[in-house]
Protein backbone atom coordinates (compact mmCIF):
# COMPACT_ATOMS: atom_id res chain seq x y z
CA UNK A 1 0.00 0.00 0.00
CA UNK A 2 1.34 3.39 -0.88
CA UNK A 3 -0.13 6.25 0.69
CA UNK A 4 1.59 9.71 -0.10
CA UNK A 5 -0.50 10.92 2.95
CA UNK A 6 0.76 8.53 5.49
CA UNK A 7 4.10 8.75 4.11
CA UNK A 8 4.43 12.69 4.43
CA UNK A 9 2.64 12.04 7.80
CA UNK A 10 5.16 10.07 9.03
CA UNK A 11 7.70 12.01 7.88
CA UNK A 12 6.23 14.89 9.75
CA UNK A 13 6.03 13.38 12.76
CA UNK A 14 9.94 12.99 12.66
CA UNK A 15 10.86 16.87 11.58
CA UNK A 16 8.25 18.13 14.54
CA UNK A 17 9.69 16.35 17.35
CA UNK A 18 13.04 17.51 16.41
CA UNK A 19 11.71 20.95 15.96
CA UNK A 20 9.79 21.44 18.69
CA UNK A 21 13.20 19.89 20.63
CA UNK A 22 15.48 22.74 19.10
CA UNK A 23 12.75 25.38 20.52
CA UNK A 24 13.03 24.00 23.67
CA UNK A 25 16.71 24.17 24.16
CA UNK A 26 17.04 27.73 22.23
CA UNK A 27 13.98 28.95 24.66
CA UNK A 28 15.64 27.93 27.69
CA UNK A 29 19.15 28.49 26.80
CA UNK A 30 19.99 25.49 26.28
CA UNK A 31 22.35 26.24 23.44
CA UNK A 32 24.56 29.75 24.18
CA UNK A 33 27.70 28.96 22.75
CA UNK A 34 29.33 26.43 20.15
CA UNK A 35 30.25 24.21 23.02
CA UNK A 36 26.63 24.26 23.66
CA UNK A 37 25.98 23.58 19.67
CA UNK A 38 28.21 19.96 20.15
CA UNK A 39 26.75 19.14 23.21
CA UNK A 40 23.51 19.61 21.90
CA UNK A 41 23.84 17.70 18.86
CA UNK A 42 25.56 15.31 20.58
CA UNK A 43 22.53 14.69 23.59
CA UNK A 44 19.99 14.56 20.63
CA UNK A 45 22.43 12.04 19.10
CA UNK A 46 22.29 9.84 21.91
CA UNK A 47 18.60 10.06 22.32
CA UNK A 48 17.56 9.31 18.88
CA UNK A 49 20.10 6.23 19.58
CA UNK A 50 18.56 5.44 23.07
CA UNK A 51 15.11 5.31 20.77
CA UNK A 52 16.51 2.45 18.41
CA UNK A 53 17.63 0.93 21.02
CA UNK A 54 14.35 0.93 22.94
CA UNK A 55 12.68 0.20 19.30
CA UNK A 56 14.71 -3.06 19.32
CA UNK A 57 13.67 -4.20 22.54
CA UNK A 58 9.70 -2.91 21.89
CA UNK A 59 9.86 -4.64 18.55
CA UNK A 60 9.40 -8.34 19.07
CA UNK A 61 7.18 -7.81 21.85
CA UNK A 62 4.68 -5.77 19.95
CA UNK A 63 5.51 -7.85 16.42
CA UNK A 64 5.61 -10.64 18.82
CA UNK A 65 2.08 -10.28 19.68
CA UNK A 66 0.66 -9.20 16.32
CA UNK A 67 1.80 -11.91 15.41
CA UNK A 68 0.50 -14.62 17.81
CA UNK A 69 -2.74 -13.01 17.82
CA UNK A 70 -3.39 -13.33 14.16
CA UNK A 71 -5.61 -16.01 13.15
CA UNK A 72 -5.57 -19.08 11.01
CA UNK A 73 -3.13 -19.31 7.97
CA UNK A 74 -2.12 -15.36 8.47
CA UNK A 75 -0.28 -16.28 11.39
CA UNK A 76 2.16 -17.85 9.18
CA UNK A 77 2.33 -14.95 6.94
CA UNK A 78 3.52 -12.25 8.97
CA UNK A 79 6.25 -14.91 9.94
CA UNK A 80 7.72 -14.39 7.05
CA UNK A 81 7.29 -10.96 6.27
CA UNK A 82 9.32 -10.46 9.44
CA UNK A 83 12.41 -11.19 8.27
CA UNK A 84 12.45 -8.00 6.57
CA UNK A 85 12.34 -5.98 9.39
CA UNK A 86 14.77 -8.20 11.40
CA UNK A 87 16.73 -7.39 8.14
CA UNK A 88 16.36 -3.71 8.58
CA UNK A 89 17.11 -4.07 12.45
CA UNK A 90 20.67 -6.03 12.01
CA UNK A 91 21.82 -3.62 9.43
CA UNK A 92 21.63 -1.13 12.01
CA UNK A 93 23.11 -2.44 15.01
CA UNK A 94 25.89 -4.12 12.35
CA UNK A 95 26.96 -0.41 11.67
CA UNK A 96 26.96 0.74 14.46
CA UNK A 97 29.66 -2.04 15.60
CA UNK A 98 31.36 -1.65 12.88
CA UNK A 99 31.96 1.82 13.61
CA UNK A 100 32.90 1.12 17.06
CA UNK A 101 35.37 -1.41 16.34
CA UNK A 102 36.95 0.35 13.52
CA UNK A 103 37.63 2.85 16.19
CA UNK A 104 38.13 1.20 19.50
CA UNK A 105 40.96 1.72 21.89
CA UNK A 106 41.56 -2.17 22.02
CA UNK A 107 42.34 -2.49 18.33
CA UNK A 108 44.81 0.18 18.20
CA UNK A 109 47.54 -2.33 17.58
CA UNK A 110 45.70 -4.05 14.55
CA UNK A 111 45.32 -0.22 12.84
CA UNK A 112 49.10 0.20 13.58
CA UNK A 113 49.96 -3.09 12.13
CA UNK A 114 47.99 -2.73 9.03
CA UNK A 115 50.08 0.20 7.87
CA UNK A 116 48.71 3.41 6.03
CA UNK A 117 46.76 1.34 3.36
CA UNK A 118 44.80 -0.37 6.05
CA UNK A 119 44.71 2.94 8.28
CA UNK A 120 42.84 4.21 5.00
CA UNK A 121 40.49 1.25 4.04
CA UNK A 122 39.50 1.50 8.02
CA UNK A 123 38.65 4.70 7.81
CA UNK A 124 36.69 5.08 4.89
CA UNK A 125 34.91 1.93 6.35
CA UNK A 126 34.42 4.07 9.69
CA UNK A 127 32.65 6.75 7.42
CA UNK A 128 30.44 4.65 5.60
CA UNK A 129 29.51 2.64 9.13
CA UNK A 130 29.01 6.51 10.59
CA UNK A 131 26.67 7.39 7.67
CA UNK A 132 24.83 4.28 7.22
CA UNK A 133 24.04 4.29 11.09
CA UNK A 134 22.89 7.82 10.68
CA UNK A 135 20.45 7.41 7.74
CA UNK A 136 19.08 4.34 9.14
CA UNK A 137 18.49 5.47 13.01
CA UNK A 138 16.28 8.28 10.76
CA UNK A 139 14.77 5.90 8.57
CA UNK A 140 14.04 3.17 11.56
CA UNK A 141 12.48 6.28 13.62
CA UNK A 142 10.58 7.28 10.61
CA UNK A 143 8.89 4.22 9.06
CA UNK A 144 9.68 2.11 12.32
CA UNK A 145 12.24 -0.22 11.33
CA UNK A 146 9.74 -1.18 8.07
CA UNK A 147 7.16 -2.91 9.90
CA UNK A 148 4.66 -1.54 7.78
CA UNK A 149 5.89 -4.77 5.43
CA UNK A 150 4.01 -7.02 7.83
CA UNK A 151 1.09 -5.19 7.60
CA UNK A 152 0.42 -1.56 7.61
CA UNK A 153 -1.29 -1.46 10.96
CA UNK A 154 2.28 -2.40 12.45
CA UNK A 155 3.67 0.97 12.11
CA UNK A 156 1.24 3.57 14.16
CA UNK A 157 0.93 0.79 16.94
CA UNK A 158 4.48 0.38 17.64
CA UNK A 159 4.99 4.10 17.43
CA UNK A 160 2.68 4.99 19.64
CA UNK A 161 3.77 2.15 22.23
CA UNK A 162 7.92 3.35 21.83
CA UNK A 163 6.89 6.78 22.43
CA UNK A 164 5.45 6.09 25.83
CA UNK A 165 8.41 4.19 26.63
CA UNK A 166 10.65 6.98 25.94
CA UNK A 167 8.44 9.67 27.61
CA UNK A 168 8.77 7.15 30.66
CA UNK A 169 11.90 6.78 29.99
CA UNK A 170 12.75 10.90 29.94
CA UNK A 171 10.62 11.10 33.19
CA UNK A 172 12.73 8.23 35.11
CA UNK A 173 15.83 9.43 34.11
CA UNK A 174 15.35 13.39 34.85
CA UNK A 175 15.64 14.66 31.29
CA UNK A 176 16.23 17.98 30.21
CA UNK A 177 16.89 19.54 33.51
CA UNK A 178 17.62 22.97 33.38
CA UNK A 179 14.05 23.45 31.66
CA UNK A 180 11.46 24.72 34.09
CA UNK A 181 9.63 22.09 35.44
CA UNK A 182 6.11 22.76 33.99
CA UNK A 183 7.19 22.95 30.65
CA UNK A 184 9.54 20.04 30.98
CA UNK A 185 6.14 17.83 31.58
CA UNK A 186 4.79 19.73 28.94
CA UNK A 187 7.21 18.75 26.77
CA UNK A 188 7.77 15.51 27.29
CA UNK A 189 3.84 14.28 27.68
CA UNK A 190 3.49 16.34 24.60
CA UNK A 191 5.28 14.02 22.29
CA UNK A 192 3.35 10.55 23.10
CA UNK A 193 -0.36 13.15 22.84
CA UNK A 194 0.67 14.36 19.81
CA UNK A 195 2.05 10.65 18.62
CA UNK A 196 -0.51 8.90 19.55
CA UNK A 197 -3.15 11.27 18.03
CA UNK A 198 -1.21 11.10 14.81
CA UNK A 199 -1.40 7.40 15.33
CA UNK A 200 -5.22 7.51 15.59
CA UNK A 201 -5.27 9.45 12.75
CA UNK A 202 -2.97 6.92 10.25
CA UNK A 203 -5.26 3.83 11.45
CA UNK A 204 -8.25 6.10 10.93
CA UNK A 205 -7.08 6.93 7.27
CA UNK A 206 -5.79 3.08 6.74
CA UNK A 207 -9.36 1.95 7.37
CA UNK A 208 -11.57 4.60 5.74
CA UNK A 209 -9.17 4.87 2.37
CA UNK A 210 -8.06 1.23 2.26
CA UNK A 211 -10.45 -0.70 4.58
CA UNK A 212 -7.85 -2.07 6.74
CA UNK A 213 -7.90 -2.22 10.43
CA UNK A 214 -6.24 -4.25 13.17
CA UNK A 215 -9.07 -6.65 13.51
CA UNK A 216 -8.87 -7.51 9.66
CA UNK A 217 -5.40 -7.89 9.81
CA UNK A 218 -5.56 -10.31 12.74
CA UNK A 219 -8.40 -12.38 10.66
CA UNK A 220 -11.14 -11.90 13.18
Amino acid sequence: MDDPAVRRLQLWRTVLGVAAWVGLMVTYNAVVSADDVKAAADDRLDQSWTSVLVLVCTFPVVVGAFVAAARGGLRRVYLRRVLRPIGAVAAIMGSMGTSALAMAPELAGLRDAVGLPGKIAIGVLFAWSVCFALYGIGLSLVHVFRTADIHEVVPPVLAGVLVWEMALLDLTTGAYPQVPAGARMAFILGAPVTVTALSWWELRRLRHHHGLTLRRALGR
